[in-house]
């Protein structure tokens, strides 16, 4: 099919202005960019008491999502990479624990990080069910010991519940010290001034520790 000659002619005596448009709008853009990146790599811009730390976030790939099977508890926690990695409350967009992982050790001739020194599966406490709540199996890659970890919400409080099992797959339980180690972030963020969300402030309670 032909081509109408205005056609042709509109497009002919357009091209040149759509070009020039072109060619101005990215020699803006080019001139804004290296302006811009020769102020960021100015000193006289840097920030009097940087550079800081990185801001990061969480582990995204998460092995499990938990809450509790009503509205009473508010309470949403998430397992990544085999431990627990977040834990939100009262919202469910505000976490209060960047991780939460075992150290285990003898005390002397060894001392494991959770997440580091075990290998892990991930399954739902019970298979006939369609709860949000989960169970988790770490086994040390020294082949040492074993720890099953069982995670859920109380219904009736604010509460996330672990179950632990230690499991002495070498030698005495007696022979080994378990550890937590708790990585905060209490209210979403990780504290430390006004420059960082403000301070923050938590109270261990081991009155409802069963051992």
């Amino acid at each position: 099919m032909s081509t109408p000659a205005f056609s042709r002619i509109r497009w002919r005596t357009a091209s040149p202005i759509v070009l020039v448009l072109l060619a101005l709008l990215f020699s803006t853009v080019f001139s804004l960019a290296s302006h811009l990146n020769a102020s960021a790599a100015s000193p006289a811009n840097a920030a009097s008491d940087g550079p800081g730390a990185l801001s990061h976030f969480d582990l995204a790939r998460k092995d499990c999502l938990g809450t509790a099977r009503n509205t009473t508890s508010k309470v949403w926690f998430t397992i990544a990479n085999g431990v627990l990695s977040d834990v939100y409350y009262p919202t469910i967009d505000n976490t209060n624990v960047e991780t939460l992982q075992y150290i285990v050790t003898d005390g002397s001739t060894f001392t494991d990080l959770q997440t580091r020194d075990t290998t892990y599966t991930v399954q739902s406490l019970s298979k006939n069910s369609n709860a949000l709540d989960c169970e988790v199996t770490t086994t040390a890659k020294s082949g040492k010991y074993r720890i099953v970890t069982d995670y859920l919400t109380d219904p009736g409080q604010n509460t996330l519940v672990m179950n632990v099992h230690f499991i002495a797959l070498v030698g005495n339980p007696s022979a080994y010290q378990l550890y937590v180690r708790y990585d905060p972030s209490i209210n979403g963020n990780g504290g430390g001034g006004s420059g960082n969300g403000g301070g923050d402030t938590g109270t261990n309670d081991n009155s409802s520790f069963r051992y």
